[in-house]
């Protein structure tokens, strides 16, 4: 199942379900592309908002959402639920374009492909 949410140009969700690693070893969502991680989220408790969620998408799912190992659901302070993984939140970045992109890794030394 896929939904999709757009404010302005920017996708503010995804596919509803987990991904997996692709070839590099890096966590990506069901559509293949490329997750991060962001290190000023602490404890599951995603941080990124507002213009930052622009830039860097949060991986949004569902309470009704299978759910696999190392997988789960975190909530956000704005309602949506994201996807977390080993219970750090996960993101897209939106400047890359297309499967295989991972130009968002070492952004403002704070954001990283997941591994």
């Amino acid at each position: 199942m896929k939904m999709t949410v757009m404010r302005g140009a920017f996708v503010i969700a995804a596919l509803l379900l987990p991904g997996g690693a692709n070839a590099d070893d890096i966590l990506t969502a069901k559509n293949g592309m490329t997750l991060y991680v962001y290190d000023n989220d602490r404890a599951g408790t995603p941080t990124c908002y507002k213009n930052c969620a622009k830039r860097w998408p949060p991986y949004l799912g569902g309470t009704s959402d299978a759910m696999t190992k190392d997988w789960t659901l975190v909530k956000r302070r704005d309602g949506g639920m994201q996807w977390a993984y080993h219970g750090r939140p996960l993101y897209f970045y939106s400047g890359d374009k297309k499967i295989g992109d991972k130009t968002g890794d070492g952004r403002g030394i704070v954001w990283h492909v997941a591994p």
